[in-house]
């Protein structure tokens, strides 16, 4: 049985960042869900991204963008067959560890100078990317047109989300991972996700160069190949 792929997008982005990998990988014969993130905080939305996990019948492979791999790396052990994990320019966060302290595990992020802030009723905010400075700072290998595009169509993340600890029970220590990002990725520094990728003990490390933050957008091809390597890997395992 071919495992089932879910995606899951990250702060700025939506599920349309995931268009130029689902078709290849339907065409492979995998279901892909390209799941919803609320944004709204790494428990909450870890619990919804749970029980729609815990819903599908067969084996399934997790992959995330940025924030996305934060959520999925908090997925309750044993809600469903997870089978293999793919962080695509993703947070493979440690236990406490919160995506803001994940960002500077290495030197270079310059997201925070550019995110503005949107007041909530609740006394948290929301944080959005500043379109004039979305592209240079969060998609710079795509064409201005789609990232002015992309800028417009950004989903924010809460404030709160970004500083929150990461659960006691990290998904990747008893998952296989896989890892691709971008040499020039301003969100999170290529230092910091080298570093993340060996303590969670990287099946492979792709490192994308002159790629921005959104490696998936930008580099689709090796993101589904990847992921694809990912499938294959569980496919071999349960042969033995």
């Amino acid at each position: 049985m071919n495992p089932t792929v879910v995606l899951i997008h990250g702060a700025y982005a939506d599920s349309s960042s995931w268009n130029d990998v689902i078709d290849p990988l339907a065409r492979d014969g995998h279901r892909v869900i390209a799941w919803a993130n609320p944004l709204r905080s790494i428990a909450a939305d870890a619990a919804g991204l749970s029980d729609l996990v815990r819903s599908i019948a067969g084996p399934i492979v997790l992959a995330g963008h940025s924030y996305g791999g934060a959520v999925m790396t908090n997925v309750e052990a044993g809600a469903g067959d997870v089978s293999a994990l793919v962080y695509v320019a993703g947070f493979a966060l440690e236990a406490g560890e919160s995506p803001a302290g994940a960002a500077s595990l290495a030197p270079g992020s310059t997201l925070a100078s550019t995110l503005e802030r949107v007041p909530l009723a609740d006394g948290g905010a929301d944080t959005y990317i500043t379109p004039a400075k979305f592209h240079r700072q969060f998609a710079a290998d795509l064409p201005a047109p789609q990232s002015a595009l992309m800028a417009a169509t950004q989903r924010p993340v809460t404030e709160a989300a970004l500083s929150e600890p990461s659960g006691e029970r990290p998904l990747w220590r008893s998952v296989p991972s896989w890892f691709i990002f971008g040499e020039l990725d301003h969100n999170i520094p290529a230092g910091a996700h080298h570093i993340m990728a060996e303590r969670a003990g990287a099946k492979r490390t792709v490192e994308i160069p002159g790629a921005s933050h959104v490696v998936g957008v930008s580099h689709p091809d090796q993101t589904v190949q990847l992921i694809r390597e990912a499938a294959s890997a569980h496919a071999a395992a349960r042969t033995w």
